[in-house]
């Protein structure tokens, strides 16, 4: 697979990642009714969300966010052919930093543990911007 290709895969993978926590979210959301805990309107209009459904929808808000500029410099190194190998490793680690930032999010929501995992993925994507940068300036 040459680095071309392999650049989307990151990409997938975190699409992956977003799916997997609207499945989490409808099940909270679900349990929480079944239990009583909730009632199907409260989430019609954003009203007093238990807390463990909360947390996966803040989940869910973070990954459109941070990951908006990893996409967009994901594909721009792609159409200018500035992807290498790299930047493929850039990609993935971000992506693995993203699903460790939404455990930790949807388990203990610490913020001593989610903090630094954002940090560090907000500096791999800085990089990969800097590379693309530094790309079109060289060409």
């Amino acid at each position: 697979m040459s680095p071309t290709e392999a650049t989307i895969w990151p990409m997938i993978a975190h699409v992956a990642l977003v799916f997997c926590l609207y499945l989490l979210l409808s099940s909270r959301r679900m349990g929480a009714v079944k239990e009583g805990r909730a009632r199907p309107d409260q989430f019609r209009e954003n009203r007093e969300e238990p807390a463990e459904s909360l947390v996966v929808k803040n989940a869910i808000a973070n990954q459109f966010e941070l990951p908006v500029l990893f996409y967009a410099v994901s594909i721009l190194l792609y159409l200018v052919d500035a992807d290498n190998t790299v930047t493929v490793a850039g990609g993935w680690l971000f992506v693995a930093l993203r699903y460790a930032h939404a455990y930790v999010h949807v388990t203990s929501n610490r913020l001593r543990y989610r903090r630094p995992l954002f940090i560090a993925g907000l500096l791999v994507v800085m990089l990969l911007w800097i590379w693309l940068g530094v790309w079109l300036a060289m060409t």
